[in-house]
């Protein structure tokens, strides 16, 4: 049972990686990252990591993300101000 758990925990993550890596918007590739964050918390935890899926839970699937998704705005928010100067 154990096992299998592990085999579809591995299986999301690898599929959630190739999505985050396939995405070509940043905002998109940053909401895929959280979900792939998600994953590998559940995945440390199924081996048995309780304490590394917390923090990865904390900073993997929520504030990595969030500074991304901040940071792609702010470069959004330039690129239309000096749009507008021209």
């Amino acid at each position: 049972m154990s096992d299998a758990v592990t085999v579809v925990a591995l299986l999301l993550v690898a599929a959630s990686a190739t999505a985050a890596v396939a995405q070509r918007d940043p905002a998109r590739q940053a909401l895929v990252l959280s979900f792939l964050g998600m994953v590998l918390a559940v995945l440390f935890t199924v081996l048995q990591a309780p304490d590394v899926g917390l923090s990865q839970l904390a900073v993997g699937s929520a504030l990595t993300p969030l500074l991304i998704m901040l940071s792609v705005r702010k470069v959004r928010r330039r690129g239309r101000t000096k749009e507008e100067r021209t």
